[in-house]
């Protein structure tokens, strides 16, 4: 297996926190998405190659393994039980062996490919076999922001069977949940490997999402913004009537609080909503109304 520097992918150093990597997969997987760079062969491959270094820097267990382990860290687990079981059959015998060091390709060759080593699996002096751990899957399934707002459940087909999964609200885009059992098979009766599926959230609404927050622009019309009033605005799920304040500024904030997106696997909480107002210039105005403005004028200077 060719090795892939996950920490280079991302470009984020080794001691990066867990903020740090999933901001920096973030900023790629927006840059290379395949909808942003249609039949781009290259951007395919970078996008890819930030999911697989997501995937494995973004779990801490997984990310162990791979400091330790480097390109083999998917078979960390035969290696440390076949290290036991080679220490054992060493040890009743007098003898001794150290499987210490770096770089612990030679191992996983002889492991997988043959050596000291049979195709079945590691044989002690007992005859006993390694069982080794089932290949774990990676897969993306790809929502509509309405999709993830609420939680449901959704069939899968992996290896030819149908699962049934729960998807809660509030799931983020490039985020990663692991389907226990149904990787890969195991070998000589080990268990099987997991499903890592990794969620692409299309957004086709007026709302733009940051984490558990949503933020959109809002028209205002100048009389309005001058004189104050109430408006009844689109939220994500439904309406709001919001007082506007006399002498409103294009480009004023107001929170929405509660308003924004479900908090993941936090039943009840949601983020806010942070509405933007656009005060728009009235067009096609009649010779009285401009008269009206130019009275409007000569008062304010």
């Amino acid at each position: 297996m060719e090795y892939i520097d996950y920490y280079k992918v991302l470009g984020v150093p080794k001691n990066a926190t867990e903020k740090e990597i999933k901001k920096a997969y973030r900023k790629l997987a927006r840059k290379y998405h395949p909808d942003v760079n249609p039949n781009d062969a290259a951007a395919e491959k970078k996008f890819k190659e930030a999911n697989e270094a997501n995937e494995v820097l973004g779990d801490p267990e997984k990310r162990k393994k791979y400091d330790q382990y480097g390109k083999d860290w998917m078979h960390a687990e035969e290696f440390e039980k076949a290290k036991a079981q080679q220490r054992g059959s060493r040890a009743s015998s007098g003898q001794g062996q150290d499987f210490g060091g770096g770089d612990f390709s030679d191992f996983f060759e002889s492991m997988f490919g043959g050596g000291g080593f049979s195709q079945g699996g590691f044989s002690s002096r007992g005859g006993q076999q390694v069982r080794y751990r089932g290949q774990d899957l990676n897969a993306e399934l790809r929502l509509n922001l309405h999709d993830a707002y609420k939680t449901q459940k959704q069939t899968l087909t992996v290896n030819g069977k149908n699962i049934r999964i729960t998807i809660p609200a509030g799931i983020e885009n490039g985020q990663t949940i692991k389907i226990a059992g149904h990787g890969g098979p195991g070998r000589n009766g080990g268990p099987k490997g997991d499903l890592y599926l990794t969620f692409i959230i299309d957004n086709n609404t007026p709302f733009k999402r940051d984490g558990n927050h949503l933020y959109k622009n809002v028209d205002l019309d100048l009389y309005t913004a001058i004189l104050g009033g109430e408006i009844t605005v689109d939220t994500f799920d439904g309406k709001a009537k919001l007082k506007v304040k006399p002498e409103t500024q294009s480009g004023t904030t107001v929170k929405l609080k509660g308003k924004g997106f479900p908090i993941y696997k936090k039943e009840g909480q949601f983020g806010d909503l942070f509405i933007t107002y656009n005060v728009k210039t009235p067009t096609g105005l009649s010779d009285q109304e401009k008269e009206l403005f130019k009275k409007l004028a000569s008062l304010k200077n």
